[in-house]
């Protein structure tokens, strides 16, 4: 996940006079990092980032690399269990009923520190089960819990021209595909090519 905020000034066109603010903040170093990022004490930017996952296989690939202190390790959700989800949409949606209380208390603890929230942008794979499933019932949540707070997916959609591994890949993307039309207000739609 990541969390954005509103741009101050740039739609007070009496104040700016249409995009002349936007040049004022570009010129003068001010180019609103703070969106996507906030200032660490050591003056290092941390991105409003959750990584969340129900296997430990790709987070903790990231916390071995080069990258590992580029993310705030409270904002690291692995699954106790750690066993994923399968590539089963259910298996997903029904794990993320039972940890959904921790990973809700990350997204309002983010939520809280933002001076001027305006939406969630979530990155998921809608084949498998964590990314489908678990995916779908956070946009189920973020939509109750932040009703008018804008929800931007980048959706990794298979790859239609190669046979999937996996039989209930088609279920799982047409089970997310529900959820995606329903709880986000914009869709990328990425190809798995």
């Amino acid at each position: 996940f990541f969390f954005f905020q509103a741009e101050d000034g740039i739609r007070d066109a009496q104040e700016s006079r249409g995009l002349g603010d936007v040049y004022k903040r570009q010129t003068q170093g001010d180019d609103r990092k703070d969106v996507f990022f906030y200032q660490a004490d050591d003056e290092h930017y941390i991105p409003r980032a959750l990584l969340i996952d129900l296997e430990p296989r790709v987070i903790e690939m990231i916390q071995k690399s080069a990258f590992s202190s580029l993310y705030n390790p409270e904002n690291v959700f692995i699954s106790k269990e750690g066993i994923g989800a399968g590539n089963n949409w259910a298996s997903g949606y029904s794990q993320c009923e039972k940890i959904q209380e921790e990973i809700m208390e990350m997204i309002d603890r983010e939520a809280d520190g933002s001076d001027s929230l305006e939406g969630f942008v979530l990155l998921h794979s809608i084949a498998g089960g964590t990314g489908s499933g678990m995916g779908s019932y956070l946009l189920e949540k973020l939509n109750d819990r932040f009703p008018k707070k804008l929800i931007q997916t980048y959706s990794v959609f298979p790859n239609y021209l190669d046979s999937s591994d996996t039989v209930v890949q088609p279920y799982n993307s047409l089970l997310t595909l529900k959820r995606l039309t329903l709880n986000a207000d914009c869709v990328v739609v990425l190809d798995n090519t």
